[in-house]
């Protein structure tokens, strides 16, 4: 009767160690696989944040940036805003000669006051600005052609 307890021990004692070193194994795998995922998102997101140094054009007078009348004309609202316009250098772009804008500079200001100036008073809510930039950057990018714009920055805010 010894000697059959013996090899149920033995025999236990196996699948018991087979099952913590599956257990292990099945670990580090996991994390094998985890820290490969984590790090090859970290390289894409790295990628797409690198771009070649793009043209900065800011929007509207140099110091005041854009004033622009919003929720409608009787509203009484008024929206001072900076906004800087990050574009990929085109191969044609011209040198600026003088006060003059571009035809490519006039085309980004009328879009931009025209998205501005068609938006709620309630959609210039700090929380909602990065929806903003997005909207601006979407419809400068449909109005240039191409997907020209690699950011927008917004300097100055203030809402009255």
């Amino acid at each position: 009767m010894a000697e059959e307890e013996k090899p149920k021990k033995m025999s236990m004692m196996v699948i018991i160690v087979l099952i913590v070193a599956g257990l292990i194994l099945a670990g580090g795998i996991s994390y094998l696989i985890a820290t490969r995922v984590v790090s090859d998102q970290t390289v894409v997101e790295k990628k797409s944040s690198q771009h070649e140094p793009g043209q900065f054009i800011k929007l509207g007078d140099a110091k005041d940036g854009l004033i622009i009348n919003i929720g409608g004309v009787n509203s009484g609202r008024y929206l001072k805003i900076g906004v800087i316009v990050e574009l990929k250098p085109s191969k044609n772009a011209a040198s600026k000669e003088g006060k003059t804008l571009s035809p490519e500079e006039i085309k980004i200001l009328d879009t931009a006051i025209y998205v501005l100036r068609s938006q709620k008073v309630e959609d210039f809510d700090p929380s909602k600005q990065e929806q903003l930039k997005e909207l601006l950057k979407n419809e400068i990018n449909s109005t240039l052609g191409d997907d020209r714009v690699y950011d927008i920055y917004i300097t100055n805010f203030v809402l009255q």
